[in-house]
């Protein structure tokens, strides 16, 4: 029954996309820097020993099916991949329009340039609203909803850390709402790869090093030294935190408390873990420092194979 409704969903994943088949994208800029990109990811791959460690079944599958992308030197349309949509991107479903209406109630002129979508990945573009795509008005409305419930001000955050960064699509985000910002994408060094190539074909500064405004990131232990200043500090984790083993999580605790301001985005249940139990745990650990609040996401209720609640941990 599972691998027919897996099937099923790619399927209806493979439709859904059609809705968007006459809105191209210009990759002409993107296949001329190709060549460079993936030269230096290729170096970098060939260090990299697969590890299962600290993921759960479904990521353990998701990044061997990346580091076979990866070999193969063709990331051009990357964002057309079935295993990559289903785990990094959503295109055409119609509770995204939801969130597009709520963007145009309230700081629109903002939120408009924020949701304009680059042509790197070659992205299914949104097909009631063409100038994004459904992941990048999804991105941008979790933001919106950090922004109105406490008042903040995004230009004012100089320091990002996001947990599971999918394939930078947040960090490009900031790159438009500070050119200064601080940004770190800790994933597994797989999807740091492709991290990699997103944001370098954004002309963005991306790499591994302790000078560069976006840094990937896999390993905490070899960061230590992150910890020391976390002024004007967000932590976002958009349903990554939730999708790892209770054990990994620890690690994280003492950077969130840190955190200046956090935006959790988590489903109820993920492979046996009950996840709200989990986080209202967390939530009572942070009232002592933090304004804490647990948030029922009012238009994403998961897939027609898979329904349940959804929540945001701000």
């Amino acid at each position: 029954m599972f691998i027919i409704n897996m099937m099923i969903s790619n399927i209806f994943r493979k439709f859904l996309s059609l809705l968007s088949f006459f809105l191209k994208n210009n990759l002409e800029l993107t296949k001329r820097k190709d060549n460079f990109i993936n030269y230096q990811i290729n170096k970098k791959l060939n260090e990299l020993v697969f590890e299962k460690k600290n993921l759960k079944k479904t990521h353990s599958q998701f990044n061997l099916k990346l580091f076979y992308l990866l070999q193969k030197n063709n990331l051009t349309h990357f964002l057309r991949n079935g295993f990559i949509q289903k785990m990094f991107f959503i295109h055409n479903r119609l509770f995204i329009f939801n969130e597009l209406i709520q963007l145009k109630k309230k700081n629109w002129k903002f939120y408009k340039k924020l949701i304009e979508e680059d042509n790197v990945g070659d992205p299914i573009r949104y097909f009631l609203y063409p100038k994004s795509s459904g992941n990048r008005i999804n991105h941008v409305y979790h933001l919106s909803v950090l922004c109105e419930e406490f008042n903040i001000n995004l230009k004012q955050i100089n320091k990002v850390f996001e947990f599971g960064s999918g394939y930078g699509c947040m960090a490009r985000i900031f790159s438009k709402i500070n050119k200064k910002i601080f940004y770190i994408c800790f994933d597994t060094p797989y999807v740091n790869l492709l991290q990699y190539y997103y944001l370098k074909q954004n002309d963005l500064d991306v790499g591994f090093g302790k000078t560069k405004n976006f840094k990937l990131m896999s390993n905490l232990k070899k960061n230590k030294s992150y910890f020391n200043n976390l002024s004007n500090h967000l932590f976002i984790a958009n349903w990554s935190l939730s999708e790892t083993p209770i054990k990994y999580r620890k690690n994280f605790i003492k950077l969130i408390t840190k955190s200046n301001l956090i935006i959790i985005c988590f489903q109820e249940k993920f492979e046996g873990i009950n996840n709200l139990k989990y986080f209202n745990k967390l939530k009572k650990k942070l009232s002592h420092t933090f304004q804490v609040k647990i948030m029922k996401n009012t238009f994403y209720k998961g897939n027609i194979f898979h329904r349940q609640n959804h929540y945001f941990l701000i």
